[in-house]
């Protein structure tokens, strides 16, 4: 996967359409993320000890990474990830201005 945890992204499709947000979270066998106030699911919860409170509990829930794009931290923008070697490394790039990513 081209996203990993700690970059911003950009939700292109869906209900989040457009929000941004910050990756907490990389599923790569279900090729999903998990990412900070982006598709927010509501669960009910009962208390299950005594003194224990019960209630709707929100949380984010796991969005597909290709409903996501990176977010540059150079240019602002969402762009996709190319690659590119240096010092016989494998270094991120952005595909707009060329940046390298963390």
């Amino acid at each position: 996967m081209k996203i990993k945890k700690g970059d911003t992204v950009q939700v292109l499709s869906g209900n989040d359409k457009g929000k941004t947000g910050e990756v907490l979270e990389i599923m790569p066998k279900d090729n999903k993320a998990i990412v900070k106030g982006v598709n927010i699911r509501k669960k009910h919860v009962k208390p299950r000890r005594q003194g224990e409170e019960g209630g709707i509990i929100a949380s984010e829930s796991a969005i597909a990474s290709s409903k996501l794009n990176v977010v540059c931290p150079k240019c602002n923008k969402p762009t996709r990830i190319g690659y590119s070697l240096k010092d016989d490394k494998k270094v991120r790039i952005c595909k707009k201005c060329g940046a390298e990513l963390k």
